[in-house]
């Protein structure tokens, strides 16, 4: 059985899911996470990725306390219960 996983979302994001703010989503790797979480809410690929299929500059993803910046790969093993939580900076002037 594939692990299940939450995905949060920061609140700037909120309008584009229907206002909702966390995601459950069962996949085997932070890729497949991710991909699945696009399945159920495809709006919200072109906010979190860029034409090469990279995280946003303003982007970060982290896997439970570990930012996806600063991992070798983001194919990582999930497990039961692991949060996958999306930070989106916002600037001003």
């Amino acid at each position: 059985m594939m692990p299940s996983v939450t995905i949060e979302l920061p609140s700037v994001l909120a309008p584009v899911v229907n206002g909702e703010r966390s995601f459950t989503v069962n996949a085997e790797t932070l890729p497949g996470a991710l991909a699945a979480l696009f399945e159920i809410q495809p709006g919200l690929k072109v906010h979190l990725f860029d034409e090469t299929e990279s995280f946003r500059e303003h982007v970060l993803c982290f896997h439970n306390q570990t930012n996806t910046r600063w991992m070798d790969s983001m194919d990582v093993p999930l497990q039961d219960g692991d949060t996958i939580t999306i930070l989106q900076a916002v600037s001003g002037g």
